[in-house]
């Protein structure tokens, strides 16, 4: 089979909480325990999601984007991410047809699914109609001819009857239903205020509700159906995205791997800080770091040599007393930073450094005070560096997302990090020294160049005279 014949399903469904999630992450585990090796992916930004497919499968999950990453590195990246895969599975983001708003189709669960010349399931909530079922699902079938809608799977079901019921009206809709699942069979997830608990904070719990999705599923849905299904794709004529081969045709790798010593990235991981893109650590081993992962809640410094630091997005909110208390790591951090040492932080990393979170004290390394607060801030953003800095060149433009119930005074410093320039004007975050910080998650396979500038400036770091090692 070569790579571009990956068989490939994406779910999907009418509308947010049908039950995408929940169904996808049980055919994903249920295939893996049937000896499948499953990719997964995750239509969208998020990035909670996937910590939840990469247990059921043992794989990355990777996000597929086309508002953040553009339409024609979909199939590239999902041929990389699925490369030796049996199976991919591809959850959606909210209705099969929504997408970033106001720009028609780009970045739904149907463009992706046109993208990737996969067929789409249906998820369908049952929980309040029987024979209307078949006329939702007939409007789904026909709004895009583009679009192969070839299977339903109907959730929340009540009872035999009720199934049978809804079996009977789909008959005559030409879409064959592939599974049914009752309302009151499927385990759940906990939600807080940015959605899912991740998989890091609750992972023993985890692993048990996934194990428990992949009974239902079996018990519930035509596996084999499902997989004969996802066999009957075409070959994707795109060659699979290959970090080495970005971050040259971005301007080289780094010095750094071209010393006997690889500059040390640090990027932050464990419960606090969960919301990372598997391209990111990618990119940076291809353009000449070494990548050290480590955890703010547990460990007491930085992994020994660090030259760069790479703090991405969480719940630091959440964790604040146990991040605020690790005061060595804060001492080390703000060191780093003051060293001119490259920085790169996203929104929970933002907040990290900041003076404070909640009254807590953090890193100190922004002149800024960080709270929770009612709102949520949520949507696509497009932006523009306004300066040089640590991982980005004046006039880089990006496509971003912002996801947070926080808020910081000020918003921005004397040099922030981004003038965002769409759906609204504005500058925001913190560029000094060689720190760039930001509420903006931004998913650097469309930008390569911020890994390999970040490198750079590591690497540069690292061999100048006396620089620490």
């Amino acid at each position: 089979m070569s790579g571009g014949s990956i068989p490939r399903l994406v779910i999907a469904a009418p509308s947010s909480g049908a039950g995408k999630t929940t169904v996808a992450t049980g055919l994903m585990a249920a295939f893996a325990e049937a000896g499948l090796v499953v990719s997964p992916h995750k239509v969208g930004p998020d990035y909670i999601d996937p910590g939840y497919h990469s247990l059921a499968t043992g794989r990355p999950g990777r996000n597929l984007d086309a508002y953040l990453c553009g339409p024609d590195r979909i199939a590239p990246l999902f041929l990389h991410g699925a490369a030796g895969a049996d199976l991919a599975v591809v959850e959606g983001v909210m209705g099969l047809f929504d997408g970033a708003s106001g720009m028609g189709e780009l970045s739904s669960t149907a463009h992706v699914a046109k993208l990737l010349r996969a067929p789409v399931v249906l998820v369908v909530d049952a929980s309040s109609q029987s024979r209307s079922v078949a006329a939702l699902v007939h409007g789904f079938a026909s709004w895009d001819p583009e679009v192969r809608l070839a299977g339903v799977i109907l959730n929340k079901v009540g009872s035999d009857r009720h199934e049978e019921l809804l079996r009977e009206a789909m008959g005559s809709s030409g879409v064959p239903v592939l599974g049914a699942l009752r309302r009151d069979g499927l385990a759940g997830t906990p939600s807080r205020h940015l959605g899912l608990v991740p998989v890091a904070e609750r992972r023993a719990e985890a692993v048990e509700s996934v194990r428990e999705l992949a009974a239902r599923v079996r018990a519930g849905c035509d596996l084999e159906a499902l997989l004969a299904l996802a066999r009957t794709v075409p070959e994707l004529p795109d060659a699979a995205w290959d970090p080495a081969a970005e971050v040259a045709a971005a301007g080289g790798t780094a010095a750094g791997a071209r010393s006997p010593a690889r500059p040390l990235i640090a990027v932050a991981g464990g419960a606090a800080f969960t919301f990372s893109y598997a391209e990111h650590a990618e990119l940076l081993a291809a353009a000449g770091a070494e990548v050290a992962p480590f955890d703010p809640l547990r460990d007491e410094q930085l992994p020994p040599g660090t030259q760069g630091l790479v703090i991405g997005g969480g719940f630091p909110e959440v964790y604040a007393p146990d991040l605020s208390a690790n005061a060595p790591l804060r001492a080390a951090v703000a060191a780093l930073a003051a060293s001119g040492a490259p920085v790169s932080a996203e929104c929970a990393g933002l907040l990290y450094l900041s003076r404070s979170i909640d009254g807590r004290p953090m890193c100190g390394v922004l002149p800024a005070e960080a709270r929770m607060t009612e709102r949520l801030t949520l949507g696509y953003r497009e932006a523009v560096a306004l300066r040089d800095n640590a991982l980005a060149a004046a006039g880089t433009r990006v496509r971003g997302h912002e996801f947070h119930r926080t808020a910081l005074e000020p918003g921005a410093g004397t040099d922030p990090a981004w003038g965002l320039t769409h759906p609204e004007r504005r500058v925001e975050g913190f560029v000094t020294g060689g720190v760039h910080a930001s509420y903006l998650h931004v998913h650097w396979a469309a930008e390569p160049s911020l890994a390999r500038r970040l490198v750079a400036g590591a690497a540069r770091g690292a061999l100048a005279p006396g620089a620490a090692r």
